[in-house]
């Protein structure tokens, strides 16, 4: 799944334990109803924001993670996180390779009229 929108918030890394560590980021998608997107990256994909600036257009490419837990008291909470993998900054203008490919133009000459018989054999 991809989520594209404009970066509100890049957070520095964390090092939650001696083996996990995770950086967020914020961004603003361009729905209709504009929503403010947190999104987590671990482990080694923490370096990917590094180039990313607040301001920029991006794509981030997420999995949506969930979990249930237990309070001491026995109460069941359940969490759902959005896990970033892959990020890319759109660029600005839209290059040669993010434009659409031309579309062919047909005409009625192009397609046999109903009356003649064409060589498919459906």
């Amino acid at each position: 799944m991809e989520l594209t929108g404009t970066v509100k918030k890049v957070f520095d890394e964390q090092q939650i334990s001696a083996s996990f560590k995770k950086r967020e980021l914020v961004i603003t998608t361009e729905d209709r109803y504009p929503q403010t997107i947190l999104i987590e990256f671990t482990q080694d994909n923490t370096s990917l924001l590094d180039p990313i600036k607040e301001g920029q257009r991006v794509t981030a490419s997420i999995n949506i993670r969930g979990r249930e837990w237990q309070s001491p008291k026995g109460d069941i909470k359940y969490f759902v996180s959005l896990q970033g993998w892959k990020i890319d900054v759109d660029q600005p203008g839209g290059g040669a390779s993010q434009e659409e490919p031309p579309m062919d133009s047909y005409t009625a000459a192009d397609f046999p009229a109903d009356d003649q018989e064409d060589d498919l054999p459906f």
